[in-house]
């Protein structure tokens, strides 16, 4: 009997332990799910360099975050102006966006009204947009584009921020001419069936819709004037010189003196931790050979380029990383 009960005593024992272990996990993993977390990463439309651009981040710090319970995923929106709305009303955490409508966005300034709370994570690269037509057009000069039918931008995607100046430094407004609102794709067509004299396009180069253009037809890159890009880059720290080298675009002999008209960067809310914010820029950073094999704009994750200042502020998550790495300036 002695020798039963020792017996039934020690199983007893070892059924506690397993049902012990069999607790631990479930405890760690009820921990996990409360301590996960969603983020959320603002891109474009598909078919721009944010949409890939902003898919390949998400991936990139959702595959790097080691032992974080970060879940980190992309979604695709109609571009800057929304990105930096929800991530103000804290539907997006980070977002993809062009510098100059992040410029007035900060500032309150053109239709914003009130001053949005959004601050930089890194600057991305840089968005080389001209105006171009069809080489047998006649449009030579931007003055040229008086009376002309031409293409800025699609609606609501605020070219206007960075368009206005230009056009304003060069002595014309969008009343000069008459302006049709197309997505770059579209704009092509237009060219090529004449419904429209011109078009603004850009982003990272190569863009696509330029390639396209070129390819289906003699273009010419209308210039900016050089006074124009002198007080543009004088007046507004989105604006850059930029060179789009030879044979970048078919038919293209000449390297052309264009403008950086605002870089694509990487935005979040004023109000999102610095913690975060923090470990969201290492991650990223550490990361950024990862970006590129995505998308070439992702070599624009270097040392001298993500610091660069376009106007709008860095989030103080963002400046502690760079600090500590030794990229921030003094």
């Amino acid at each position: 009997m002695h020798r039963a009960t020792k017996a039934f005593e020690t199983a007893a024992v070892f059924i506690i332990a397993l049902c012990i272990g069999c607790g631990a996990p479930r405890d760690q993993a009820e921990k996990s799910a409360s301590d996960r977390r969603f983020f959320s990463v603002g891109t474009a439309p598909p078919g721009g360099a944010f949409f890939v651009v902003g898919g390949a981040i998400a991936q990139v710090v959702n595959d790097h975050r080691g032992d974080l319970y970060w879940d980190v995923s992309a979604e695709a929106t109609k571009g800057t102006q929304e990105n930096i709305r929800r991530l103000v009303s804290g539907e997006l955490d980070f977002a993809l966006a062009n510098a100059a409508i992040s410029y007035f966005a900060v500032r309150g300034e053109g239709a914003w009204g009130q001053k949005q709370g959004i601050n930089t994570v890194m600057t991305l690269a840089p968005n080389i947009a001209l105006f171009i037509t069809p080489e047998n057009s006649g449009v030579k000069t931007i003055a040229d584009l008086k009376d002309k039918r031409v293409v800025v931008g699609p609606a609501g995607a605020g070219f206007e921020y960075f368009l206005q100046p230009i056009l304003k430094a060069h002595g014309m407004t969008y009343d000069d001419f008459t302006p049709l609102h197309t997505p770059q794709a579209g704009a092509v067509d237009m060219l090529s069936d004449g419904s429209a004299a011109a078009a603004f396009l850009g982003g990272a180069v190569p863009t696509a819709s330029i390639t396209q253009a070129g390819a289906s037809m003699d273009i010419h890159f209308i210039p900016f004037d050089a006074s124009a890009k002198e007080a543009l880059f004088r007046n507004y720290p989105f604006f850059s010189p930029a060179t789009i080298p030879a044979d970048t675009y078919p038919g293209q002999s000449e390297a052309f003196e264009g403008m950086n008209v605002g870089s694509m960067h990487l935005i979040t809310r004023s109000s999102l931790d610095a913690d975060t914010v923090y470990r969201f820029t290492r991650i990223l950073y550490e990361h950024r050979a990862d970006v590129v094999k995505k998308h070439p704009a992702g070599r624009a994750i270097n040392p001298r380029n993500v610091i660069r200042h376009t106007g709008t502020p860095f989030h103080p998550g963002a400046v502690t990383y760079f600090k500590e790495i030794g990229i921030w300036p003094n």
